[in-house]
């Protein structure tokens, strides 16, 4: 027999009842345990008729689609094709992906008060209290930033670079990485619109006992009535400081011996004054960074190119601690990251704006849960993992589904100390399931 294929080996067809993401049912049974699915049933409009799909069938196989690694409406087509596994978490019922797209157009359609997109943000509330409650700490420290998320829609108009999409705009807090806020916006919206509005609905969403002690942003959140906000409100803050007019010219101003190198061998300098703006109540620090241009003959250029921080941490806290905490604030970049490669939100799947809020949303509640189930059910080893991660080493892991004597046992093809870590993390997810019973 003349072999017509490189390797010899053979292919064939079974009817046995498999799975290619076995460690997905972890997730499940964690997202499950946390109480996704009778929230979402609470707090979002029901079925139209009694053939129609619960809510949580919806949000809960969206949840599990991007956690797997689906990137589209599309590849529910393929999360279908699990169903032994879907059995074995009690989801049997998937919707397609043309009723998934026509329900997102209906669960934020404006018309309709947006009944669910509200909804879904009670279900991150709720959820976010949570995961907080659980967590050590009392103070955090609120990073505003917005995400640029492009898309060729039918309704996404420019942004500021050129390109067509949106801007989301985001709350983090930094220490547990959790995204306490979301609000979908349009990309032509101006950069420093409703910010002072955005960091107040932060404020409110924050559980008794624990409070946003700190804040950093960029130059949009450059703004008096921002900063009188947090100055009453007691927060020490860092804001990267737009060099309108009155800041150039206070840079300007500052002396030549004024500059010093933070360290030997430095390539840069760091100075500060005091500032004011004609709103703010305070005065407040302005730590200016000064790097010489590789190019500074080229059309006429200035010599130094600047950077400024505004802040009222204290005096103790050099200009060098200034700049290097407010760099922290990069930390939200790669939250965002995590948002667009690990849950799939750099693309936005329908043409209508409010559809794909409520798209955006159901991203960052199943964000949020990961982060929940990573430090809450997985090895403190694993606390700098992303999700591409954790589905390569745990979600992506062959089993067989089989029953027996009225049980259904899934059969994983795993070393002994990954079968091992995998039975301590569904007792984790008990143990935490328990909290809320």
């Amino acid at each position: 027999m003349i072999r017509q294929t490189v390797f010899g080996f053979k292919i064939e067809k079974t009817e046995e009842e498999l799975t290619a993401h076995g460690g997905l049912a972890l997730l499940a049974e964690y997202n499950h345990g946390m109480g996704l699915r009778e929230l979402t049933d609470r707090y979002l409009p029901g079925p139209g008729s009694n053939r129609g799909y619960a809510a949580s069938a919806f949000v809960d196989s969206l949840v599990l689609l991007v956690q797997a690694g689906g990137r589209r409406l599309e590849d529910l087509r393929e999360l279908r094709r699990e169903s032994p596994l879907l059995k074995l978490v009690e989801r049997e019922e998937i919707p397609d992906s043309d009723t998934l797209g026509d329900w997102l157009r209906r669960m934020g359609e404006p018309g309709t008060g947006q009944a669910g997109l509200r909804g879904l943000g009670t279900v991150r509330d709720v959820l976010t209290h949570r995961l907080l409650r659980r967590d050590e700490r009392k103070d955090y420290t609120l990073d505003m930033d917005a995400m640029q998320v492009e898309g060729e829609k039918r309704d996404a108009h420019y942004t500021y670079t050129g390109e067509k999409g949106y801007m989301p705009m985001l709350g983090y807090l930094f220490e547990p990485g959790i995204c306490l806020l979301d609000e979908f916006r349009e990309g032509n919206e101006s950069p420093g619109a409703g910010h002072v509005a955005f960091y107040l609905d932060c404020l409110q969403r924050m559980p008794a006992g624990k409070r946003i002690a700190r804040f950093r942003a960029d130059s949009a959140s450059y703004q008096a009535d921002l900063i009188n906000e947090l100055e009453e409100d007691d927060v020490l803050w860092t804001i990267t400081a737009d060099q309108d007019a009155a800041v150039v010219k206070l840079i300007r101003a500052i002396p030549e011996d004024a500059w010093q190198r933070p360290y030997p061998g430095c390539d840069y300098e760091l100075a500060e004054t005091v500032h004011t703006m004609n709103q703010t109540k305070k005065s407040f620090r302005l730590v200016i960074k000064r790097e010489e241009r590789r190019q500074k003959n080229l059309f006429e250029q200035e010599k130094y190119f600047h950077y400024a921080v505004a802040t009222n941490l204290p005096e103790e806290k050099s200009a060098l601690d200034v700049l290097s905490w407010h760099n922290q604030r990069g930390q939200a970049e790669n939250y965002h990251k995590e948002l667009k490669i690990g849950f799939g939100q750099d693309q936005m799947p329908c043409g209508q704006s409010h559809a794909n809020a409520v798209y955006f949303r159901i991203g960052v509640i199943a964000y949020n849960l990961f982060l929940g189930f990573r430090s809450l059910a997985c090895p403190p080893s694993w606390g700098s993992h992303t999700m591409a991660t954790v589905r390569w080493k745990l979600v992506q892991v062959a089993g067989r589904i089989v029953h027996h004597a009225g049980q259904i046992v899934l059969k994983l093809m795993v070393e002994a100390d990954l079968f091992l870590l995998m039975e301590s993390i569904r007792q984790r997810c008990y143990a935490e399931s328990l909290v809320l019973t």
